[in-house]
Order: structure tokens, then sequence, then C-alpha cells
């Protein structure tokens, strides 16, 4: 049978397929989450992220460490406040001396060279588990936004090379980048969670931080997972107001977004492959089936392939030593 083309000739055998392989995984494609707890020596068992833990400060240098060495670059931080410090402020966001400032300067000293970023929300200090400040069953907005940067200044003066906020409130990127200017913070980047959908994959990172809303949803300020055009709308005001790296949330059943959002900006693309995700992944494997290390190879791959240019994922870990 005669044939003018057969594409299959470059799907013969490894080497060729490596060879013109269109998307490439490596080490600093990867963003590292981690959970944050007071204490010494504390390493708890996330048990709706089976193998994925919350560590004192102690334990988490100790991991930064071995992460730089893996070629893991980069490291998002998130903190569980005690119960006792949380309320409707947030001001413990921004103590000099909170867990979150603490972290980030034992961080720096001992691994200088690891880029360190920092979420930028209140959920984890508010008494009712929100992103932002409550006044009579609602998220209000500008006041929130306030906090938000006195939040960002704190973990800028701490160390941080950039501040992440995750909490959707209108204004915040420009607020926050024009009060870094006023106080000579120049180079300290914005990573903004631009596109963020209220999404049913976040339970088990609210089981992580015990961070779960006390009342209602996150659906006047989260976007609606309906919604393509909005996406690109609050990215590219992002961008305009002084991001330098936008943020798509979730990411396996956000792919078209993740796209549409690299087709539309001019700053780099991450996107944060989400608590549930590696969830659906874990207890999948463990039920046999799927093959977990394919898996994650697989949707890491997709992920990238899409859009994104830096992936926030709790396999960065598995799947730089898969890689390798």
């Amino acid at each position: 049978m005669y044939l003018q083309k057969r594409p299959r000739i470059l799907r013969n055998n490894p080497a060729i397929r490596s060879l013109v392989a269109e998307t490439t995984l490596t080490p600093s494609d990867f963003i590292l989450p981690m959970f944050i707890d007071e204490g010494e020596n504390v390493e708890f068992e996330i048990p709706s992220m089976p193998g994925y833990y919350r560590r004192s400060i102690d334990g988490i240098i100790k991991e930064v460490k071995e992460l730089w060495s893996m070629g893991i670059k980069s490291v998002l931080l998130f903190v569980k406040a005690p119960d006792e410090l949380k309320d409707n402020t947030g001001k413990e966001a921004w103590n000099p001396d909170g867990l979150m400032q603490k972290s980030i300067k034992a961080i720096k000293n001992a691994m200088p060279e690891m880029v360190v970023m920092t979420d930028v929300a209140l959920d984890p200090y508010s008494v009712y588990g929100h992103d932002g400040i409550v006044e009579n069953g609602e998220i209000v907005n500008d006041a929130t936004v306030e906090a938000l940067v006195k939040m960002s200044l704190s973990h800028a003066k701490a160390g941080a090379d950039f501040v992440a906020p995750s909490d959707m409130m209108d204004g915040r990127i420009g607020a926050i980048r024009k009060a870094l200017e006023e106080n000579n913070f120049t180079k300290t980047g914005i990573m903004a969670y631009s596109a963020k959908y209220a999404s049913c994959f976040y339970g088990p990172f609210r089981d992580a931080l015990d961070s779960a809303p006390g009342f209602g949803d996150k659906k006047t300020y989260q976007m609606d997972y309906a919604n393509r055009i909005e996406a690109v709308k609050e990215a590219l005001m992002d961008e305009k107001e002084g991001a330098d790296i936008v943020m798509v949330k979730p990411a396996m059943a956000y792919l078209d977004i993740i796209r549409e959002v690299k087709n539309s900006v001019h700053i780099p693309v991450s996107a944060y492959h989400v608590s549930g995700e590696y969830a659906l992944i874990k207890a999948a494997a463990k039920m046999g089936w799927i093959n977990e290390e394919k898996a994650i190879l697989e949707s890491l791959t997709s992920i990238k392939r899409a859009g994104a240019d830096l992936i926030a994922t709790y396999f960065a870990r598995d799947a730089v030593r898969l890689l390798s």
C-alpha cells in the first residue's frame, strides 16, 4: 500500500519519540506547596492526601534542602494558624513574628537560592474560614484588600520572593503592587491567582489547614466554573495591575482555561494541580484502577501542554524522581 504520509514513523521507538516530543517536563517547572504548623518535630499526615504532610519549621527546612538537591527551585507556603489567633480582622496574618513570617526567614536563611512564594489570603486566619473580612454575612472587598496589602508587605519584609494572592478580591493586585513600590520592595514579585474557580476539588486542602468556610460558600468571590471569557478578563486585569505571573486554579479540569489565558497574556502562566486532583489519583491507584506513576506524568505533561509555564503540584517530588 502506497501512502504519501506515515505519521507512525515519528512514533517508532522511544528515541524518536523523545526527539520530536513537543512538551517536556523538567524539575524547574514545579512549585511545591508546603503546609507548615507550629511546634517542633511535628509531622502530621493529611488524611485526605495520603503521603503528604504538614510539618513544623524544622522539618520544612530539611525538606527544602532536599528539594533543592533534587532540582526543585520553588516552594509555595501555607500555614495553619491556631484557633485562638483567628478573628474577623486577619491581623495575625501580618504579625512580624507570625508562623508565616518565621517560616520565610528560616527557609531563606537555610537555602537563600530557593524561590519562596507565600499564600496571601485571610482564610487561615479567619474565624469564619473565608478569604476576606465578613460584615453582615458578606465578604467585603475593599476592607479585605487593605488587610491583604498589610499581609503582603509583612511577607516581603520577611524575605519572600513572590507573594501569591489567592483571595480573588477585586483590585488587590494593583493595591499590593503600589504598596510594594512605595515601601521599596521593588524585587518582590506577585503571582496572582487570576482565574481561581469555586471548585469542589479543594476539599483535602481545607483538611490540611482547617480552613473550610464556616458558613455559605466562596462563590461570591471565586469564579463560576461555567465561565471561560471571565478568566481571560481577570488575567488581563491582573497583568495590567502589575502581576508578574498569573495562575489558573484548578488545573486538570481547566486545561482549556490555561490555554485561553496563555494565548492572551504576555507574562508567565502558572497552574495549580490541586489537592482534590492529587487525591483522585492516589485513591484510584490504591484501588489498582490506574498506574500512579504513569498518571502523575501524564497529568503534569497535559497541564504543561495546555500552556502552563509553571505547575504548583503536590506530585513535584514524585515527578522529579520519575523523570530522573
